[in-house]
């Protein structure tokens, strides 16, 4: 194996593959990636894109299409803001250093299209990889993480972060540094590290020894984070449908879906054989709590009247049924409220530039008081489960 400044050299199964790191927001990463494809000629372009996100790319649009009542209805929301979220960081960093994100990733196909090379999408579906990272996270890590991506341009000081500098993105790539931020991520935040680096690795190499698979050379252009993983795993046996599978909620958390209704119609029962009084009582510790917590999150996120009194009203009932959520509910008044329209959409891209914006948006404005209205909901749960308890 033998390593330029981002590009390295790695031989496998008579297959020669010129992985070029790159940083998504790089200008010099864009004049790389055309200057390796020129001088490689290679037999295949990879890149690190699914084709969701080459679409988009390509397109110049990454949002025009997105549907805001069919990701609430689906229960997307959450992945779809965070989605958005890791966008508009990129985009932020971009607009400082005059580069679009992914630039790169569009020059090796435009550079490929240009010679009549064929290109390969090697990456995980992003959806998948989002699911996978957010079943790995407990409850407290999942609201921080949202907390930092929404409010991403400041410190825990309130104070804005230092600039980022064209050079600060070049030295990111040396190995060292990359072996500093990764082994770091690792020890900081481990559940978001494995589904986000360390399988997508796994996933690339697969793709990418598959796309080599009867060729003499091979240009691969992905983000520099993943060329240490590649360089290992590249030729080693992996089970991608493994990496593709959803995992499936705990057991617990399956048989809570159930238990909780059936305690709960259980706990009536015997309130109404013991004193109709307890009856009543229980209805209101089970009804208040969320209501009122769900309610006062959808309110703290900038939920429209309609949203805020269809919390307060659903919440109780959605937390009972199996497979309704309360943004499902909310989020559906909400985007009828506020009917995010294609110019909407299309403004996403520069609204994304500023916290302002982001949260000012109809589209990014619905995911958040959807998602809000979940989490009032879930700490109404508990704290009506803790009211229950002492009544019985």
């Amino acid at each position: 194996m033998s390593a330029a400044v981002a590009v390295t050299e790695l031989s496998s199964g008579g297959t020669t593959y010129h992985v070029v790191g790159t940083a998504h927001v790089s200008a010099h990463s864009v004049a790389e990636v055309r200057d390796v494809i020129a001088r490689v000629q290679p037999e295949v372009v990879c890149v690190e894109l699914d084709q969701r996100r080459h679409d988009a790319l390509t397109r110049g649009d990454v949002f025009r299409d997105l549907d805001v009542r069919k990701v609430v209805r689906e229960g997307r929301a959450v992945y779809v803001l965070v989605q958005i979220a890791l966008t508009a960081y990129q985009r932020r960093i971009g607009a400082r250093l005059g580069i679009k994100p992914g630039a790169e990733l569009l020059a090796a196909v435009e550079a490929a299209g240009a010679a009549g090379v064929p290109v390969e999408l090697i990456d995980r579906d992003i959806d998948i990889t989002l699911k996978r990272t957010w079943r790995n996270l407990g409850a407290w890590r999942r609201l921080t993480l949202l907390a930092s991506l929404l409010g991403g341009s400041e410190r825990d000081d309130g104070k804005p972060h230092e600039p980022i500098s064209a050079q600060t993105i070049e030295d990111l790539k040396q190995p060292r540094a990359l072996s500093d931020m990764l082994t770091e991520l690792g020890r900081a935040v481990p559940e978001i590290k494995g589904p986000l680096i360390d399988e997508r690795d796994q996933y690339l190499a697969s793709r990418l020894a598959e796309a080599g698979r009867g060729r003499r050379s091979v240009v691969a252009v992905v983000g520099a984070a993943h060329v240490p993983g590649i360089s290992a795993q590249l030729g080693t046996p992996i089970d991608r449908a493994e990496l593709e599978r959803i995992p499936p909620p705990s057991r617990l958390w399956r048989a809570a879906r159930w238990l909780v209704p059936l305690a709960f119609a259980l706990a009536l029962f015997h309130g109404w054989r013991s004193d109709p009084a307890q009856l009543v009582a229980l209805l209101r510790a089970w009804y208040w709590p969320i209501a009122l917590a769900a309610g006062a999150a959808t309110l703290l996120a900038g939920g429209t009247l309609p949203s805020i009194v269809t919390a307060i009203a659903a919440a109780p009932v959605a937390a009972l049924v199996p497979g309704l959520t309360t943004g499902m509910v909310v989020g559906a008044i909400e985007a009828s409220q506020r009917r995010p329209s294609l110019a909407d959409r299309e403004r996403l891209g520069d609204d994304l530039e500023t916290i302002q914006g982001f949260r000012r948006n109809p589209v990014t404005r619905t995911l958040l008081v959807a998602i809000a209205s979940g989490i009032g909901t879930r700490i109404g749960f508990w704290i009506s489960v803790g009211w229950i308890l002492r009544l019985l």
